[in-house]
């Protein structure tokens, strides 16, 4: 009996021992990937500036940053992995190599994550703006633990103003619960702050994601090159090259002018910009045949067909919201892998799931970006300074750590969230659950149905040369019908 007991208790402690090791050899290959992303966007004269003691709290900001930027890529990656290790284990269920593949592995990573993103959002990124922000108390002396003195006070005094304010809103909610909060701030007070942060990622993924699945039609469109029925690189780039001679010129004139110094500076920004949209246009140019007619359609049809399945899927989980409870969000404490597939489809179906889940965390980047609210934060190669780098990190933590909770929300995939991640109060409220896919499904099939009209209209004024009116043309100004009509009589 003994014996049992302490193979049992060995066999214990080597799978968290592996379990331990996976996670944090997945966690420093995100944190390398993630370092070398901020370093290709930070700007460089951050950190080797003549103060060592700014330097080195650039560096230590940036570090955070880096941590913080490596959990939001593992929360992005969460559910993807959790699908395909279940497609794995039902493909080999009894393979010898594939025993560490196993439920407590996936669930104690979804922990971790949960964890990690909290600790991020709540105490790293202010810690690190704060800290790149202070400079000690006044008589103290001066360096980098005067700065952590500092932050650390401040970060103290925000903390107790937000649980403050927590609470109130509880008191008013339920006054029976605030009082027991005071007594239990774990059952009470967390609850309701990760389910406000988690309603704000995902209302943020609701604004964005439509915008950004019409957004990835122009953006796939200016990465590839289109046909020579669709744009004359050849017209462009001789344009491109006469601006740039014109500005080579003008730069002359101005080393060589005393009285127009001043407008040196703006010149040379422009001429850079035109000097490397003429290469770009070369490069373009020198595509082949197969690039310019082949890839571009194929590209533009894989797009469509992705956002038509997200919107398909949605519109089919809302009537399952209607007749099924189990469609209902909700949290899976253990996570049984290896025993059915999450997709009725089987592994095809959850590749599919895979594929749709990584492209609305694309598109909903995209239209973080596009967007008119958040353009300022779009990070420049080499030239993007530390406070921009933070807001960055944190915008991208809490789209990606609302994108489990989103996927599973909108029914494009089957497989209820672990962990805390379900503990959120709101996933079981029908109502709120059944609009947001109401409102999904109907502003994606909006924003697709605008970006189409305007693509078709838009290579109608083209062809037809209304684009070199001297007015502006706009869709007020000359109606589609009118464009179809004056086609016709054309080919007539």
């Amino acid at each position: 009996m003994e014996v049992d007991d302490v193979s049992v208790r060995e066999q214990l402690f080597h799978n968290r021992v592996r379990e331990t090791f996976i996670c944090v050899l997945l966690f420093t290959c995100l944190y390398i990937l993630s370092y070398l992303i901020l370093t290709h966007f930070k700007k460089n004269a951050d950190y080797v500036t003549d103060d060592i003691e700014d330097a080195t709290a650039n560096k230590i900001a940036l570090w955070l940053c880096t941590f913080t930027l490596s959990v939001a890529v593992c929360a992005v990656l969460l559910l993807p992995i959790s699908i395909l290790s279940n497609e794995v284990l039902l493909i080999f269920p009894h393979s010898y190599y594939m025993q560490w593949l196993n439920g407590s592995l996936i669930h104690g990573l979804w922990n971790l994550v949960f964890l990690f993103s909290n600790l991020s959002l709540v105490f790293l990124m202010p810690f690190a703006y704060f800290f790149t922000e202070s400079e000690g108390f006044v008589g103290c002396k001066k360096g980098v633990m005067a700065r952590v003195y500092e932050t650390a006070v401040v970060l103290l005094l925000l903390t107790l103003l937000v649980l403050g304010m927590v609470w109130v809103f509880v008191a008013l909610l339920n006054n029976h619960s605030a009082r027991e909060s005071l007594y239990d701030m774990w059952e009470y007070y967390l609850p309701y702050l990760y389910s406000a942060i988690s309603l704000c990622g995902v209302l943020l993924l609701l604004l964005c994601t439509p915008f950004g699945l019409s957004r990835m039609f122009s953006v796939t469109g200016s990465l590839l090159v289109k046909p020579r029925l669709l744009e004359n690189v050849e017209v462009e780039m001789n344009c491109a090259a006469f601006e740039e001679a014109s500005l080579s010129r003008a730069l002359n004139r101005g080393s060589t002018a005393c009285w127009v110094s001043v407008n040196v500076e703006p010149l040379r920004t422009q001429f850079l910009g035109v000097q490397a949209k003429r290469i770009a246009l070369e490069m373009r140019r020198r595509a082949s045949p197969w690039q310019r007619n082949l890839f571009y359609p194929l590209a533009m049809l894989l797009l469509l067909a992705l956002t038509v399945a997200c919107v398909l899927m949605v519109c089919f989980h809302v009537l399952e919201l209607l007749f099924d409870e189990t469609a209902m969000p909700s949290g899976m404490r253990d996570p049984r892998l290896g025993t059915a597939s999450f997709s009725m489809f089987g592994s095809l179906g959850a590749a599919v799931q895979v594929v749709l889940i990584l492209y609305l965390m694309v598109s909903s980047v995209v239209g973080f970006y596009s967007s008119p609210l958040f353009t300022s934060l779009l990070p420049r190669s080499q030239d993007t300074n530390l406070t921009q780098i933070i807001g960055n990190c944190v915008s991208l933590l809490v789209l990606s750590s609302a994108l489990p909770v989103f996927s599973r929300t909108l029914g494009i995939t089957r497989f209820d969230l672990l962990g805390d991640f379900g503990r959120y109060n709101w996933l079981g409220n029908f109502h709120i659950v059944f609009l947001y896919n109401i409102l999904f499904a109907g502003l994606t099939s909006a924003c697709l149905i605008n970006t189409l009209t305007w693509a078709v209209q838009g290579e109608l004024i083209r062809a037809f040369g209304l684009h070199k009116l001297p007015l502006t043309v706009s869709r007020t100004t000359i109606p589609l019908k009118l464009l179809l009509a004056n086609g016709l009589s054309k080919i007539q």
